[in-house]
């Protein structure tokens, strides 16, 4: 006769067998179906771009990258120098592959700190003229902007202003609106004359702007543009897209645009450019590459022109005809890799002089 203890043994084999068909089963119909479900969209299909510019301006272009390829892209965007005092804090553990910025002063300290890798593609090097890169194309210049003077046409006659400097003329005194201090425009355009002109003339030339200004200093150059069309103030100092953005949605607004220190001998308008470069610790390089590769190409060049009305770098495309011909002006000589050495004189003689 069989044991209670034999049988319970037996019991319990038989048990641990049937569950581990049950368990074999299971994993095996699994796996079948995992032959047949799509797979996953991996990380690798995602691009985290750490952003300077507003969202509303870039995201478009991002988006027509993504219906193209399928990389998603996820934007943070924040002031650019808190985004580059970000990647310095997160250092390797960063989630950024890209920094998108308005100032190539900000990408050169970037590139200056270890933060982006240098570059070897000839996509970039044949899209973009080499003063709108870095030296070793660790960052690269995608559009441009420049410091343009913005005036009402009802108040201002032609030939009355032709320079930046004219701006400081007590005849101007609270007829002009200038951007707060913490403008990065503001800060490379300073920076651009004071490379120019040195520090004693431009210290003169923003006490006046100062002077002038009074009150009417404002941190959105939207508003500067508003300041202007409603005769609240003669004249302001902008990027020049504002104003074409403004004159877009309101085309009888009695607004138009100076390019500044034409005359022979003259500093020229002042440049800057929207750039991009690829972090060091970015995991996704080959996808951040193609971004690039878009972003230079003449189609994604098409749309910084058409979307942000800016000046595309790519030779062979052309900015929008309502825009200033760029081959009927100068610009300032100064070297945009020059911007990231001038910053910290510049900002110390802005505060020295005491603008808001």
């Amino acid at each position: 006769m069989t044991s209670f203890t034999t049988r319970h043994r037996t019991h319990a084999t038989s048990a641990g067998r049937r569950l581990a068909l049950t368990m074999l089963g299971i994993w095996t119909f699994a796996l079948g179906l995992s032959l047949f479900a799509p797979p996953a969209s991996p990380a690798a299909d995602k691009l985290t771009v750490y952003s300077g510019r507003s969202e509303r301006l870039i995201k478009p272009v991002f988006d027509a990258f993504t219906a193209k390829t399928g990389i998603q892209i996820e934007l943070l965007s924040s002031g650019t120098t808190e985004l580059v005092n970000r990647l310095k804090a997160e250092g390797d553990r960063t989630p950024a592959d890209l920094l998108l910025t308005n100032d190539a002063g900000s990408l050169e300290l970037a590139r200056g700190a270890g933060l982006l890798r240098p570059l070897n593609m000839r996509e970039v090097e044949r899209a973009i003229p080499s003063q709108f890169r870095a030296a070793d194309n660790s960052w690269v210049g995608l559009s441009g902007r420049f410091w343009i003077i913005v005036y009402n046409t009802t108040m201002v006659k032609p030939g009355q202003v032709t320079s930046l400097f004219d701006l400081a003329d007590p005849q101007w005194k609270d007829k002009i609106a200038i951007p707060n201090s913490g403008s990065e425009y503001l800060q490379a355009g300073v920076s651009v004359i004071r490379a120019t002109h040195g520090d004693d003339k431009t210290k003169q030339f923003l006490t006046g702007l100062r002077d002038n200004a009074g009150s009417q200093v404002y941190q959105k150059s939207s508003q500067i543009v508003d300041a202007v069309a409603k005769g609240q103030v003669a004249i302001g100092i902008v990027n020049h897209y504002y104003v074409y953005r403004h004159l877009a949605t309101q085309p009888t607004a009695p607004v138009a645009v100076l390019m500044p220190d034409q005359k022979e001998g003259a500093m020229g308008a002042i440049m800057n450019v929207t750039g991009i470069g690829i972090t060091k610790s970015s995991t996704h390089a080959d996808n951040a590459k193609l971004l690039i590769e878009f972003l230079v190409a003449q189609a994604g060049q098409k749309m910084f022109a058409d979307l942000d009305k800016e000046y595309p770098l790519h030779p062979e495309v052309k900015a929008d005809p309502a825009l200033v011909d760029r081959k009927s002006f100068r610009a300032a000589q100064v070297p945009l890799t020059k911007l990231a050495e001038l910053r910290e004189p510049t900002l110390t003689l802005i505060e020295q002089v005491g603008l808001r």
